[in-house]
């Protein structure tokens, strides 16, 4: 797991970052539409008829108020605030990395960064042979094969409980067991939903999975079938002995992970894209795997982030 990251920065790095972070807010007042508002702000509506207070809204004294701090938002007659912080709060469909904390009968309970643990079943997910057929008392007794504590899954949201817990299924060859690499944990804000969650990194060889719950999962890459066990166990038993993750696919994903550890210190939105740039951003500059969560280059993050969003409401306007 990730630790938080405390940098030491001498008058000149906190002077230029004080600068960079005042630009970004900046930047931010003059490219976003959205009022920003505290608790029990008025938000503006014009009297308008048929107004519908959406989440983070109230109504007081005839008056539309703020419930949470954020920015306000309008879809059509729809007014509601969105957090700039908050919580996970999983929705059917999100891909999740979690950690196994606990083998039960027929389930594998799972740490996800949310309120309650999530479940996965054995009914739903692959078995490691691949066959479509029911689960027997042999497979049960057979579970810690397939998952045991303190691995990392990869799985999607199935549906909730009504007790609030979550139900997770792996019925394809893209979820299931993580290894060979690093999971991170990031508040799950900056992850922000998207259409791939999966991304295979090829000029690095590594697999990055972008978790919607802030777990964030660097490793080699697996083509996906690598894992069906198609061959006896003896045969398999020896490819682990000898396979191993090369000396320059373990650089690599060391320099993606801290790329997300600077990106999540700072406080930036994490995509596929933001990663890449700060890696790439490292190895042109010569900065060593080590360095790159030093001062320098965390104030050279922040400032280059400046002038990316600069370019960027430039291209808006123009």
């Amino acid at each position: 797991m990730m630790r938080e990251l405390h940098v030491s920065l001498n008058q000149t790095q906190k002077v230029r970052l004080q600068a960079a972070f005042q630009h970004l807010s900046d930047i931010g007042s003059q490219a976003s539409s959205g009022l920003l508002v505290s608790v029990s702000d008025t938000i503006p509506v014009n009297n308008e008829d048929g107004i519908l207070k959406g989440h983070g809204t109230s109504e007081r004294d005839g008056q539309v108020v703020a419930t949470l701090c954020g920015v306000v938002e309008r879809v059509n007659k729809l007014v509601y605030v969105r957090a700039l912080r908050a919580r996970y709060k999983p929705e059917v469909g999100d891909i999740i990395v979690g950690r196994v904390i606990e083998i039960a009968p027929k389930r594998w309970r799972l740490e996800i960064n949310f309120s309650q643990d999530a479940v996965l079943m054995l009914q739903s997910m692959n078995l490691p042979d691949g066959i479509q057929r029911r689960r027997t008392a042999v497979d049960e007794l057979n579970m810690r094969s397939i998952f045991e504590e303190n691995d990392v899954v990869c799985a999607e949201v199935r549906g909730f409980q009504h007790d609030g817990s979550l139900h997770l299924q792996a019925r394809s060859q893209k979820y299931g067991k993580l290894e060979r690499g690093q999971l991170l944990r990031v508040p799950a804000y900056l992850v922000k939903r998207r259409k791939q969650h999966f991304h295979d990194l090829e000029q690095y060889g590594v697999d990055l999975i972008l978790g919607c719950n802030g777990f964030i999962w660097v490793g080699e890459h697996v083509v996906p079938g690598d894992n069906e066990m198609v061959e006896d166990q003896e045969s398999t038993v020896q490819d682990k002995e000898q396979s191993y993750t090369p000396l320059e696919i373990r650089q690599n994903i060391c320099r993606i992970a801290n790329s997300v550890r600077l990106l999540s210190a700072l406080g930036f939105a994490i995509s596929v894209d933001a990663i890449v740039d700060t890696a790439e951003a490292s190895k042109s500059s010569n900065i060593d795997i080590k360095d790159m969560l030093g001062a320098e280059f965390y104030v050279q993050t922040a400032e280059r982030e400046v002038q990316k969003r600069i370019s960027l409401l430039k291209k808006k306007r123009g």
